[in-house]
């Protein structure tokens, strides 16, 4: 069966982008042999319909099942309309989410669960001058306009357990470090111009 699950990056050891219309990568998996084709979101920087058209975009490609953190209205009505089951509330690493679904424990959503525009927060949308370093700001990578579905206190199957999820918001905290880092020197280097 021929999956997508929402990605930060290009492979499926990477965190898993929580918004669906505005991630960095989607990830065209292959669930029985794990075979994946990274597919850069070229939707993301939309400023308006990047749910529609990345919706769309995973119709045309053939996937049957979206995995990702969220998905608003206008993404869901889509890939109702095309036949594609969505699993919103995934968080972890791309391939632990493939693995539980295959294991029959992430079950279909049946309604989105955020509002419209919900992935178009602070941080210019990954356009080069935003959180994200210029790639977006899924994963845990910066601002990522509101909360995932840990945040909201949503219990999805492909919840982590307490030592994986310690591990992922260490690394996430770390990411945050280099982020800040990199934007107090940007601030001192145009202050002192």
């Amino acid at each position: 069966m021929k999956i997508a699950v929402t990605s930060s990056g290009p492979s499926i050891e990477d965190a898993i982008d929580p918004r669906f219309g505005r991630c960095t990568y989607f990830l065209i998996i292959d669930s029985d042999t794990l075979a994946f084709e990274p597919v850069e979101n070229s939707n993301r920087t939309l400023g308006g319909g990047a749910g529609i058209q990345s919706a769309q975009l995973m119709a045309e490609r053939g996937v049957s099942v979206v995995l990702t953190g969220n998905c608003g209205p206008n993404a869901f009505r889509t890939f109702g309309a095309a036949g594609v089951r969505v699993i919103t509330g995934v968080s972890g690493r791309v391939r632990q989410a493939v693995e539980l679904f295959k294991s029959g424990k992430l079950s279909s959503s049946s309604t989105p669960n955020v509002q419209a525009h919900f992935g178009t927060g602070m941080g210019g949308g990954g356009m080069g001058r935003g959180m994200g370093g210029g790639r977006g700001m899924g994963g845990g990578r910066g601002m990522g306009g509101g909360m995932t579905a840990q945040d909201t206190g949503q219990s999805g199957a492909g919840s982590l357990s307490g030592k994986e999820d310690l591990a992922l918001l260490k690394e996430q905290a770390n990411d945050l470090r280099r982020q800040m880092e990199s934007i107090e020197s940007k601030i001192k280097a145009l202050a002192d111009k």
